[in-house]
């Protein structure tokens, strides 16, 4: 795993209803890769590492049970919840005994989604989700709470600015570029020739340490940022 982010494979054929989740659990916190179709879908899962994949199972090209059962025999399988219009007894027994962790079934409220997320990270990622801070020098961040504080005062974040500043300190004293920025905040299908990733470090920046004797966000000319205790 690239970082122990806490990372989330969204596989939706519906661009709006994946643009709904995916801002809402980015706003949460998570990292998430959306794919829009099958193929996309296992490609992604065979090749990256995820916390916990949601599923739909219609899906073109590759269903999502057949999705799941691919990457069983590759030994590729987080956490998996389904999430779909097909409400069949037959369904869901068939995609339970096949691996997955959940199943939920469409139209969907988003915070019973949440809730399942998280009790499926805290039942198969235990020490992930047993995490309730990260700490970089003077600079706390609580999960739970999405407050931040440096040298004990408190720093109001939006929740892009949450998001940005808990993959800076899950991977701290990494140089991340404009493009994993863009596609970890923004989605993997994000158009890297705006200046939204400036704009929003810059922003974080200015919260974090303008007031503060040592920097802790370091811009590296041509490639990114990084945040680090010490030049």
């Amino acid at each position: 795993m690239t970082s122990n982010a806490t990372k989330l494979l969204l596989v939706e054929d519906q661009e709006t209803a994946a643009t709904y989740i995916a801002k809402g659990l980015r706003e949460e916190g998570f990292v998430v890769d959306v794919a829009y179709n099958g193929p996309d879908g296992l490609h992604y899962l065979l090749t990256e590492e995820y916390s916990l994949a949601i599923l739909d199972i219609m899906l073109p090209g590759i269903d999502g049970l057949t999705i799941l059962e691919t990457a069983k025999k590759a030994d590729r399988t987080p956490a998996v919840l389904f999430l779909t219009a097909r409400d069949g007894v037959e369904d869901r027994v068939r995609g339970l005994e096949l691996g997955a962790d959940d199943y939920l079934v469409k139209p969907f409220a988003f915070a019973e989604l949440l809730a399942r997320i998280r009790a499926l990270l805290r039942r198969c990622s235990p020490i992930i989700s047993a995490e309730t801070d990260l700490t970089v020098g003077d600079l706390t961040l609580n999960l739970l709470t999405h407050q931040a504080t440096r040298a004990d005062k408190v720093i109001d974040l939006t929740p892009k600015e949450f998001a940005l500043l808990q993959l800076f300190m899950r991977r701290k004293g990494e140089v991340l570029t404009r493009t994993v920025l863009a596609e970890q905040l923004w989605g993997i299908n994000f158009d890297c020739d705006t200046n939204v990733v400036d704009v929003a470090v810059s922003r974080l920046r200015i919260k974090i340490d303008a007031d503060a004797t040592h920097k802790l966000i370091h811009t590296q000319r041509g490639v990114g940022y990084v945040l680090k205790a010490e030049e």
